[in-house]
Order: C-alpha cells, then structure tokens, then sequence
C-alpha cells in the first residue's frame, strides 16, 4: 500500500511547491500523482513537507551516563523535534576510542534508537585532547567522523597527525575550538555581564586562536575541517576567509547564540553551556554569516544533564542545555518571522546543508529515502521543558512564546513522531 501525503507544500530543490508525495516502503516512490483507490492518503492541508531535519551535534550521553540521557530517550526527543539524523558526541564511558569501545554505542543505537544515529569517533584516545589518538582506521566505516567534542586537540602535532590520518580515511575532523590556558577558570562570556556580576569570564580568544591553528594545518592537509558551535565573530571570519581561499572548512553554531547576547543571561544553570553565548556584536556577526554562507548548519548542541547538575547556578552548574525539540519553532519565530533568513534557507540550515556536508545524501526527490519532516507553521506554543521526552531539561527557551512547530516525522517511510 501507498501513503499519499496531499495538500502539501513539499521543499523540492529549493522552493516549495504545492504537489502530492507517495511513500512506498520507506521511499519516497513519486511526486505529484493522483491517489487511487487504494491507497493511503493523508490530508495535509496546506502543511509544509521538508527533508528530514539533521543535527550533526547531539549528546546522547549511552553509554556511561544515562541518568543524563539515553538513546531511547534522546532520539525521541529528535523525533519530536522534527530531526531524522543525528549524530551522536563522543563524550562517552567509555569514550568510542576504539572499535570495542564504539561498539557499545553501536548496540545501544541498534537497539533503541526510533531516528538515524551516526556517531563521532575520538580523535584522542580517552577523548584526553591530547596524546596518542584514537584508532581512527578501525572505527572509520562507522562513524560520520572524528571529535573530541567538549575539550579542544591542545598540541599542534597531535592535530597534525590526526587531520593526516583522516585525509588517509576520508573523514572530516570536527572540532571543538578550546585554548585550555586562555580559559582562566572562566564558565561565561568575559564581557559585561560577567564583570557587571562578578563572574568569571572565557575570552574570545580561546576559541578563535584554535580556529586559526587548525585552518593553517587544514591548509598544510588538505582536510575536511568543520567547527562546532562557532560562538565569536572572529571565529565567523576566519572560516570566512578559508572558504574565500578554496579550503574545505565549514562550521555550525547553535540557536541560542543566533538569537541571544551576553546582556539575556541570568543567574541560573539553564544559560551556562560551551562555548558560551557572547555578546550582541558576535551574535551579529552569526547571524551575518548564516545570511552569506559562511555559516552553513545550525545544529543544537543538545547536551542534557540531570536536575541537581544544572541547579547550582551559573559558577557551579554543568555546562550544556537541551534544544532538539524547540529548535524548529524557536529558529522560525525568531529568523523567519523577523525577516532575517527565509524559510527555505532556514531548511537549508538544518537539513540540506548538513547532508551535503557530511555526505548523507537524501532530500525529497523520486527513489530517495522517505525521511520527512512535517511542519505546521501556523501552530502558536510556549515552550515547556517539563513536556519534553529527553530527560535534559535546562535550556534558555523556557517559557519562550514560538508560532511555528513539527507535526510529524517520518523515518524509512514509518511515522516516528506525531503531534
């Protein structure tokens, strides 16, 4: 049997048009066709119907610490998010150093995750940022890359070696951009706020320093370097000029710092994460950079934790927030609503440009897997933590008023998400 998806706006290179979508099995077996009798026909009226969402940064936190998170419970919350990939962080116990240790995230996803789950594997062995690196070549065919997400490669030689082993396996590094001796026991931005109330700050300059160390070996390597959560301006600039220069570099950043400045924090949990969300002039700088390309994948960083370990305040809590489930609706209403971004670049942002970055390949076109996203942009929400599926529920975009939401989710041609 059929399932014709009718009275959709379907985002077919590039724009949306108004057509009909038939799944057969889990593809998608054609476009603009008439049902017949029977089949299965859901009426969509007038709803959007886009590629699948990817986030190419989550933490699932199985194995190791699944009081914070499970893939059970992680990959339902991207479900509900609208997201059909994920790509799963390696801050781990054990960390995936090893084809052993992957393997155990491997189970775990084989067995429970309701979405696709692609891990990172370590650049150093420990997931240390530093010192021997991890069995790249082994964990090569399973993983989407490799990452010491959460702590930055600290050595010039390490990185070296590692970027010269991945141009060998064909995979991308992907960094977390951190100078450990620029950090100075710092857990906000070092701007206003933190010298208005006392806190200490995390320079810029940590982040973009190893931005521009890793752009001069990718020059010397040849590698595909991507930068997670791109936070500064001069990040943004560097990776500006490296695309300029024909480099294969790209970078994401994450919702919060599109939309929030150092000015919006307060003193709870929920508004300390790393990098940590800068000052107006960066988050112009981000937005500047969705707009001309250099930016080119928002993705959420979603980093759950439990209740007691994001309460302490903004010194002693846990770093990181939770943002799958929100992300669509926070990003239409403060973007696309505003004039900022389109819609179809906003999908761009989220789905398209992630697949083609990281070789994912999909979209909606004929024989292409039937990974969808459905999305009702009339729908007005205040957003609830307390309602979300993961267990993570920090996050700045509590209580946040969002028109714009997923209404469904469709994995392999099957329903994984319905509102």
């Amino acid at each position: 049997m059929r399932t014709i998806l009718t009275h959709a706006k379907i985002y077919v290179e590039g724009q949306f048009v108004e057509t009909t979508l038939a799944i057969e099995g889990d593809r998608i077996a054609a476009l603009g066709v008439e049902p017949a009798s029977d089949d299965r026909v859901i009426d969509l009226e007038g709803r959007c119907v886009v590629p699948g969402l990817v986030d190419v940064h989550v933490h699932l936190r199985e194995p190791g610490f699944e009081y914070k998170e499970t893939v059970a419970t992680g990959t339902a919350a991207a479900a509900r998010g609208g997201y059909t990939l994920v790509c799963s962080m390696p801050n781990l116990n054990p960390a995936p150093d090893s084809m052993p240790n992957l393997q155990l995230q491997l189970d775990a996803i084989n067995r429970d995750a309701v979405v696709k789950v692609i891990p990172y594997g370590c650049i150093t062995q420990g997931q240390k940022g530093r010192g021997e690196l991890a069995d790249m070549a082994t964990m090569a065919p399973h993983v989407v890359g490799f990452s010491d997400d959460g702590r930055g490669v600290q050595a010039d030689e390490d990185m070296l070696k590692a970027m010269r082993e991945a141009v060998l396996l064909g995979k991308p590094i992907v960094a977390h951009c951190e100078v450990n001796d620029l950090l100075k026991g710092g857990y906000i931005h070092d701007g206003e706020y933190a010298r208005q109330h006392g806190h200490r700050g995390i320079s810029s300059e940590s982040e973009w320093a190893q931005v521009a160390r890793d752009i001069e070996l990718v020059r010397e390597t040849g590698c595909q370097y991507h930068v997670c959560h791109v936070s500064t301006k001069e990040s943004v600039e560097l990776v500006r000029n490296a695309k300029a220069e024909g480099l294969k570099v790209s970078c994401e950043t994450g919702p919060h710092y599109l939309i929030f400045s150092d000015a919006d924090l307060q003193e709870e949990g929920r508004w300390k994460m790393n990098p940590p969300i800068r000052s107006a002039e960066d988050r112009a700088a981000l937005i500047a950079g969705i707009q001309d390309g250099t930016v080119e994948v928002i993705a959420t960083d979603h980093a759950p934790h439990s209740a007691d370990e994001k309460s302490r305040g903004l010194e002693k809590s846990a770093m990181g927030i939770v943002g799958l489930e929100c992300a669509f609706s926070v990003l239409y209403t403060h973007l696309v609503k505003t004039g900022v971004v389109t819609l179809e670049k906003l999908v761009d942002l989220m789905s398209t440009n992630p697949r083609r970055l990281f070789g994912f390949g999909g979209g909606i076109a004929v024989g292409e897997k039937a990974d969808l996203t459905v999305l009702d942009l009339t729908v007005c929400d205040t957003i609830d933590p307390e309602t979300f599926s993961s267990k993570g529920k920090a996050t700045p975009f509590a209580g946040m008023q969002v028109q714009g939401g997923v209404v469904m989710t469709w994995v392999d041609g099957k329903a994984v998400y319905e509102a």
